[in-house]
């Protein structure tokens, strides 16, 4: 009755003060670029998006001293009770070594712990505080219970999230919407990720990290989501150097993963993965129009950790940067379409009549259906029968066929020459960049430590400072007292 969404972190957990930061509009102590969130409203967002009401548990460990909190965001609450400023009722407990059970942390006093405890039992799913309590039993030694209650309804009477179509997955109400066809490009089309996602929680949390640690999980109604990398998904890939050019900074090599999608050209995808420090941003953003068939299929993926994303994180802030990126994105879906539309059937209009008509042949050769491609771009120039008037003329001309014969031959090992060379090229490209790619990352996880290092000790110095002035203030009075 309560239409709840649950979620669980297993992770370091908040302490009391961390929990209140978390739950107040506004804070945010992510100042530095190594981080994603920066503007202190992401939960408190999200979680409202989602329902009217969520409450949080949270078990800590720091400093020797394990804390519980609990902390209720209700717009319900507020709304009923008529509360003119943001009202966020949050207790704690601490462990007590001589009872060896967790017992009331009064921060203020009994009278403040009380009037918040008995807004959580009135507002909540759980009626005491035992009920309360006892959701830390399955959350260990420390992490965090994140439950949204009251969930919206959308405008026909329905809840906006849909548990009942599949019982291991949370999908958008309404938004799957499967065409009844036997057109194999359509159904191909519709069970392809790119579309998936846009109303399955289980697709979109499958590629919402370009990379994800091996002791990192996303469980999903009791099952594990699977990573999936787009990149798999690629035939004919190929990395792309992008250099973006930004005043005052050194200079920065974006690499972009590039190539056809499986199934293409029936499969009809298109666009980039746009990630920001490891984080999907934009989903297969369409940079390119694919009038006549062009740039159909192609997709790409990069991390554009240089551009900044909206507060949502749902897009990127339209700067001049954004917008060159766009561009070089577009002329980059042409550039590889150029070389590669030949392979999946196409009439690649840069290549030779005769390598144009081969590849033609081979396509038909091995019982690819012209029918999956556009017609107007699978015109190769090949000789027709109204060339070849009888077969008489065709013996005649044997010879004559033969030298071209040779010619094309020619031309085909010189070009099977190039592609090797370019193969290994790019191999050899590639592999370095690899190399690159994981130096890099070393990089990324030093600098990230280290900076969780500079965090932990500002706030340790703060704590301490703070805890110096209140010994010096009381010293102050004893001196006072000494002397009256």
């Amino acid at each position: 009755p309560w239409g709840v969404l649950y979620g669980q972190d297993d992770g370091g957990g908040m302490d009391p003060d961390a929990l209140r930061c978390c739950m107040s509009f506004g804070f945010s102590d992510k100042q530095s670029d190594a981080f994603i969130g920066q503007y202190g409203n992401g939960f408190k967002t999200s979680t409202m998006r989602l329902g009217a009401d969520v409450i949080v548990f949270t078990q800590n460990q720091k400093n020797w001293t394990p804390t519980r909190s609990i902390g209720l965001l209700s717009y319900t609450f507020l709304m009923e009770t008529g509360c003119d400023d943001v009202l966020v009722p949050t207790v704690d407990y601490q462990y007590d070594l001589t009872t060896a059970s967790y017992t009331q942390l009064l921060r203020h006093n009994q009278k403040l712990f009380s009037s918040n405890l008995a807004i959580l039992s009135k507002w909540s799913p759980f009626a005491s505080e035992a009920e309360l309590l006892k959701q830390f039993d399955d959350i260990g030694e420390h992490g965090t219970k994140i439950i949204v209650f009251n969930l919206w309804f959308n405008d026909d009477g329905d809840m906006e999230l849909d548990f009942n179509s599949d019982k291991k997955d949370i999908l958008i109400t309404g938004a799957q919407k499967k065409v009844k066809t036997n057109k194999h490009e359509k159904l191909v089309t519709q069970d392809y990720i790119a579309n998936r996602l846009r109303y399955s929680l289980r697709a979109y949390a499958s590629i919402l990290y370009l990379r994800v640690p091996d002791s990192f999980r996303i469980i999903l109604r009791g099952k594990d989501v699977e990573p999936h990398n787009v990149v798999n998904d690629l035939l004919y890939r190929e990395c792309v150097l992008y250099k973006p050019q930004i005043a005052g900074l050194p200079e920065l090599s974006i690499v972009t993963t590039i190539g056809f999608v499986k199934g293409a050209p029936d499969t009809d995808v298109q666009g980039f993965n746009v990630y920001h420090k490891n984080r999907l941003i934009t989903p297969f953003w369409k940079v390119a129009s694919n009038s006549y068939g062009k740039g159909r299929g192609v997709v790409g993926i990069l991390d554009a950790s240089f551009i900044k994303p909206t507060h949502d994180k749902q897009d990127f802030e339209k700067s001049v940067l954004h917008q060159r990126l766009e561009n070089r994105l577009k002329e980059m879906t042409y550039e590889y379409w150029g070389l590669h539309c030949h392979r999946l059937g196409y009439d690649n209009k840069s290549l030779p009549k005769a390598s144009r008509a081969l590849y033609r042949a081979k396509q038909t050769g091995a019982g690819s259906s012209p029918a999956s491609v556009p017609h107007q771009l699978l015109t190769a120039d090949v000789p027709t029968s109204s060339c070849v008037q009888s077969s008489m003329r065709q013996k005649r001309n044997f010879d004559a066929l033969g030298v071209i014969s040779d010619i094309n031959n020619h031309q085909t090992k010189h070009r099977d020459v190039i592609q090797r060379k370019r193969f290994h090229e790019y191999k050899t490209l590639t592999l370095e960049n690899d190399k690159l790619r994981d130096e890099c990352l070393q990089y990324e996880e030093s600098e990230k430590q280290l900076v969780e290092k500079e965090q932990k000790l500002r706030y340790q110095i703060a704590k301490e400072t703070k805890k110096y002035e209140e010994l010096l203030e009381e010293l102050k009075l004893l001196d006072v007292k000494l002397e009256t």
